[in-house]
């Protein structure tokens, strides 16, 4: 660090999380300098937008559309990178550290695509990137994985990760409407974007994993290997009968470590909609909010719980990195723990679990024609590919020309099995439309 008494940070991107920022370092300035011993002071600001009033003071910063400069000014210690995206992001993010400056970031998109050339470049440059506010919002989970839990053997990750989803579920379920409409009224509020795909369709929470994998597990991956399936086909039927099997449907982001017994190690990373026990915890976990849960070897199941998203809890966590970050630049040193706990090193790509290997309960929802028979044609090769029906119900006569719902829970079996059946049961004359699959998750 220079001779200056405080270490200062230059913001780029002054959108809603960026004036969330600005807002934390104002309000909490007193106790940030009475923990660090010396402040922490933003000097400088770049976005294109200079006129937009954000409802903060700025005077004394200076704001412009600079961003290079910005990187280059000799009174910025650190830079939060608030753009979004990938392209200039990873642009911006790259030079940032070229030019020795310590970087915190809530991109997650771009650290589950472009990670590793992000931490290999810092730790050449012998710089810190700091991400906490890309997973959980203001949940400390990744300071949790890295250093609180970093004695254990992590055994499963089970995380609610984005909080658009869990409204449109919790919603969807509370008033049985399609998920359009609820989607539709999301929007309004404020909770899902004008383009909600990446949310509804599961890639953000893929984004999420792809960090808590790295962090739990040293598995080097992008979130394209990560399986992935959204909550676009969900109907309010499902939320019916997950009630009445006592259940409860969330989208779930999963990591699970396999070790074979010559020591090998394998991953399971999925994402996909979910049946859980309406007892759990993680059942109850409602709205927008986010929560994860954690099982170690010694420390056994822990869960962090909070507001995953919006303005002042993610920037609470970007402020605590920028904390973080601060105590090094005083130090004058950087890397003293891992970015993603693993020693870079030891970092290494993992083969996963196909999804086909895994073994587990089923929700499966037919739609067929009310016709004698169909259930048990259903049933039969359900029962020549080995697999159980632990329950049946069938609806009443739907308005979609005499077809209705058939839905069953099965005993575990593995999910090649289940796959190769509904190839089978979908060809059937008498089921109208594809079959709905959710897996179930025990032990929560």
């Amino acid at each position: 660090m220079s001779e200056r008494s405080f270490v200062g940070v230059g913001l780029v991107g002054f959108g809603t999380i960026g004036t969330g920022v600005v807002k934390v370092l104002q309000r909490n300035a007193d106790v940030i300098e009475k923990r660090l011993g010396f402040p922490l002071r933003l000097v400088r600001i770049a976005d294109l937008d200079t006129t937009t009033d954000r409802g903060v003071d700025v005077t004394g910063i200076r704001f412009d559309a600079d961003s290079a400069g910005l990187i280059r000014d000799p009174e910025v210690d650190i830079v939060v990178e608030l753009v979004g995206g990938y392209d200039f992001a990873r642009k911006l993010i790259l030079e940032t550290i070229a030019a020795g400056r310590h970087v915190a970031t809530a991109n997650k998109a771009l650290l589950a695509l472009h990670g590793k050339e992000i931490f290999d470049a810092a730790a050449r440059n012998s710089v810190e990137v700091a991400f906490e506010a890309s997973v959980g919002g203001g949940i400390p989970i990744l300071r949790s994985l890295r250093e609180g839990l970093n004695a254990n053997h992590i055994e499963s990750l089970h995380g609610i990760m984005n909080g658009t989803t869990n409204y449109v579920l919790t919603e969807m379920e509370k008033t049985g409407e399609a998920l359009e409409v609820v989607v539709k009224r999301a929007q309004d509020l404020g909770y899902a974007e004008a383009d909600p795909t990446l949310d509804i369709e599961g890639i953000d929470a893929a984004h999420k994993l792809t960090l808590l994998v790295a962090m739990a597990y040293g598995a080097e991956l992008t979130f394209k290997e990560v399986s992935t399936e959204g909550i676009s086909g969900l109907a309010p039927v499902d939320f019916e009968a997950a009630r009445e099997f006592g259940h409860r449907i969330k989208l779930l982001a999963i990591a699970k470590a396999r070790r074979s017994e010559d020591g090998a190690e394998r991953i399971e990373a999925r994402v996909h909609p979910t049946l859980i026990p309406e007892t759990s915890l993680l059942a109850n976990v409602d709205g927008a909010m986010n929560a994860i849960a954690v099982t170690g070897d010694a420390v056994g199941p822990t869960l962090f719980y909070g507001a995953g998203a919006g303005e002042l809890p993610t920037a609470s966590a970007l402020v605590a990195d920028l904390i973080e970050i601060a105590r090094e630049v005083r130090r004058g040193s950087a890397g003293r723990v891992a970015p993603l706990s693993y020693l870079p090193g030891e970092l290494a790509p993992k083969p996963l679990v196909p999804l086909g290997e895994i073994v587990g309960r089923h929700y499966l929802r037919f739609t067929a024609l009310d016709r004698p028979g169909v259930l048990a044609h259903i049933t039969a090769v359900l029962g020549e590919h080995q697999i159980g029906i632990e329950s049946v119900i069938q609806k009443g006569r739907a308005h979609s020309a005499g077809s209705v719902p058939g839905l069953i829970l099965t005993h575990p079996a593995p999910e090649f099995a289940i796959r190769s059946a509904l190839e089978i049961i979908d060809g059937l004359e008498d089921v109208t439309a594809p079959t709905r699959l959710i897996r179930i998750e025990e032990g929560l």
